[in-house]
């Protein structure tokens, strides 16, 4: 099944942690005002690939550790992305996806078609449109304050959105107790 992409990012360290392979769909509904890829909103243009050319691409760098889908909105072409975030898992990979729904819409009967197993194979989400007025550098990995970055296992098994904690970089070290 063919995905229709605006382009890839092979070592992004802007959409999650660590590098991280950036896939970003053609075509978004929403249109969010000053968005950063604005380009990616039209459902005609990019290009056609297979997510066996994904993979190969992706395979190509071993400095990455993840995958991110993004866009454009990724969960308008969730069937086409599924053996793609497949072969992501199979590969012992983190998977993480931008969207402009938020987690309640695509969990909801009128998500589109493929969106909870797609959600089900995804380890965080990043929700909700974004806003131009609500933008910050301090969003951490997130283009304005009001999305959420949604542990997607716990919500999935919870039946609501909880929200997921970066891992302490230093937790294996020993810290020296202060005085």
């Amino acid at each position: 099944m063919s995905i229709r992409i605006a382009g890839i990012e092979s070592e992004s360290i802007v959409d999650g942690p660590g590098f991280r392979f950036a896939v970003y769909t053609q075509g978004c509904p929403h249109a969010c005002p000053g968005c950063h890829n604005p380009q990616t909103h039209p459902f005609e243009g990019g290009r056609m690939v297979e997510a066996e050319e994904l993979m190969d691409s992706l395979q190509a760098s071993p400095l990455n550790k993840g995958v991110t889908l993004s866009g454009g909105e990724p969960f308008c072409q969730a069937e086409e992305l599924l053996p793609f975030a497949r072969l992501v898992r199979a590969a012992g990979m983190s998977l993480w996806a931008y969207s402009g729904y938020t987690f309640e819409q695509l969990v909801s009967d009128d998500a589109p078609r493929g969106s909870r197993e797609l959600l089900g194979l995804c380890d965080v989400l990043v929700d909700g449109p974004y806003v131009a007025e609500l933008s910050s550098y301090d969003a951490h990995w997130r283009g304005s304050t009001n999305q959420r970055l949604i542990d997607l296992p716990a919500s999935l098994a919870a039946g609501r959105a909880v929200l997921w904690q970066a891992e302490d970089p230093l937790a294996a070290f020993t810290r020296p107790v202060a005085d």
